[in-house]
């Protein structure tokens, strides 16, 4: 799956400024500038903003964080298993159980704008 505009789901702990931008200045106050409160597509902090806000909606829904690569998340439920592996903002997952899948994609797709892309075929150079 795919989020879109993942970078816009974050919100940034540091302050950050932004000048005014092209066509949007404020007449009144040309020297102004912006303190935003969630980050933006291109600003350094935008990655770890969303990362963290995923990582807080995983931990929520009962997933726990892999301890060698914190990209991966995994949810037992009974004998079934669920895992789920972050690459900015694409998500690959799957598990022993389809219902945990739905399950996992109606979750997402009800909290962040997803959309699916079908069966993994191919990923990092790796069939």
């Amino acid at each position: 799956m795919d989020v879109k505009s993942s970078f816009l789901n974050g919100f940034i702990q540091e302050e950050v400024y932004v000048d005014q931008p092209p066509s949007f200045e404020n007449l009144e106050k040309p020297n102004h500038v912006f303190k935003l409160k969630k980050a933006l597509y291109g600003l350094k902090q935008a990655p770890r903003a969303w990362y963290g806000c995923l990582t807080k909606f995983l931990l929520e829904k009962g997933f726990s964080r892999g301890k060698i690569d914190t990209t991966f998340f995994i949810k037992r439920k009974l004998n079934d298993i669920l895992l789920v592996q972050i690459y900015v903002d694409d998500i690959i997952f799957g598990s022993t159980n389809d219902s945990l899948c739905k399950e996992f994609s109606q979750d997402m797709q009800n909290e962040f704008e997803m959309s699916m892309k079908g069966e993994l075929n191919f990923f990092l150079r790796l069939c």
